[in-house]
């Protein structure tokens, strides 16, 4: 059976840089960061003082007051991308294509903050005070329940769970949905809102965040003196759909997703595979999946988190399958101003690189000052590069050993 062709016809964003996708791009062509003092927890109880917030966020503006209560922070985001998506698509979800229309969104931790508070209101005044909403406010799924409920979407609804690999994951796992028939219309991406105190406790015990107290320099990817993440919070949502019902619609096509990769490391819970042997294959596997050259990409947005090993062996996964290439592509961390949206990195990162596709931009690695050998391709250092590009690649890598590497194609009849 001939696999179908599957483009992109929306995209949604609310991060750190802009609650809009034209916002989020902008800033990230400027070289603008979204990362400040944190203000969601209190920094007087961490080592890590800064993080990526959303500003000005107003989750009644893409649904009801009530509705919206009944939300954790990370599904109202959800929904949030997914109603701009959609819109930006011109997608009409009635009757007839209810059925067709599938729902994938992913989320690493789903709903902390309504943990947190529940389980505090549970130690105080016992179980009676205990919200009826904290279970369906706290699963990961919700964030994709909720877009389903809100939009009218009957098809296939899921949620990939793979760390900081679930945006990504389920950006390729809705595509192969589409790619294989199952649906014709797909809202799908991520949606995390981790800045919490035990997400902060956590990652703090685990020497994980950058305890860089500048919030502007904090985030620097590729960069000798890295010393950790910045945690990020927000989604991404891309509408994919079957290029035929694209046409028939006269919708407009920012890009073509043709391939998805994703492995798994086998090798520790938290530490990337020696060399970024896992990294390499989800890579080559996208690669093959695309049908393309890998002298085709001429661009990759790195998973690019600015903690030691991540950086060093994801350069060193790239040198792996692109050889000589590897120094002729570009490869950047937008993370150097958005911060680490953990499981919606991914899908944030893959409007930043259909962005780039379509704007013939590469976005800078922003706060790169001091080389390191380990870390010597071209990160396109601190200004953004115009190049014209017709293939793209997308990884994003995540606890556990996950490896997901997605590519995006101009669109050409």
């Amino acid at each position: 059976m001939e696999k179908r062709r599957v483009v992109v016809t929306g995209m949604g964003a609310v991060t750190p840089v802009g609650n809009d996708v034209d916002t989020l791009w902008d800033s990230i062509i400027s070289g603008k960061s979204g990362i400040d003092i944190v203000t969601k927890v209190n920094p007087d109880n961490f080592p890590a003082k800064v993080a990526g917030e959303l500003k000005d966020f107003d989750p009644t503006v893409y649904m009801d007051k009530k509705e919206a209560k009944r939300m954790d922070l990370f599904t109202q985001y959800a929904v949030a991308a997914s109603v701009m998506a959609v819109k930006d698509a011109g997608l009409d979800i009635n009757e007839e294509i209810a059925h067709r229309t599938g729902v994938w969104i992913g989320s690493g931790i789903g709903g902390m903050s309504t943990f947190e508070e529940q389980y505090s209101k549970f130690l105080e005044k016992g179980y009676r005070r205990v919200s009826p909403f904290f279970v369906p406010m706290m699963i990961p799924d919700m964030g994709a329940g909720q877009v389903s409920i809100i939009l009218g979407a009957k098809g296939i609804n899921s949620c990939t769970v793979t760390a900081c690999a679930s945006g990504a994951n389920s950006i390729g796992d809705a595509f192969k949905v589409i790619q294989r028939g199952d649906a014709d219309y797909m809202i799908t991406g991520g949606a995390e809102a981790p800045i919490t105190n035990m997400a902060f406790a956590g990652f703090s015990s685990a020497k994980a965040l950058s305890t860089n107290e500048n919030p502007k320099t904090a985030s620097r990817p590729f960069d000798k003196n890295r010393d950790g993440f910045v945690m990020g919070e927000g989604a991404g949502i891309l509408i994919l759909e079957s290029l035929e019902s694209a046409k028939k619609r006269g919708a407009k096509i920012y890009a073509e997703i043709v391939g998805y990769g994703s492995t798994g490391d086998a090798h520790h819970i938290t530490a990337p595979a020696p060399e970024g042997e896992g990294a390499s294959r989800a890579m080559k596997q996208a690669i093959e999946d695309a049908n393309v050259q890998a002298t085709d990409v001429g661009y990759i947005n790195a998973h690019g988190t600015s903690t030691e090993l991540n950086d060093k062996f994801e350069t060193q996964a790239i040198k792996n399958v692109f050889g000589e290439h590897s120094y002729n592509l570009y490869v950047s961390s937008t993370k150097s101003m958005t911060g680490h949206l953990l499981g919606a990195a991914g899908a944030v990162e893959s409007v930043i690189s259909i962005k780039s596709l379509t704007e013939s931009i590469v976005p800078p690695t922003t706060n790169y000052e001091t080389k390191d050998p380990e870390c010597d391709l071209n990160y396109a250092p601190n200004e953004p590069v115009k190049k014209d590009l017709s293939v793209v690649m997308s990884n994003s890598l995540g606890f556990g050993g996950h490896n997901v590497s997605l590519v995006f194609k101009k669109f050409e009849e």
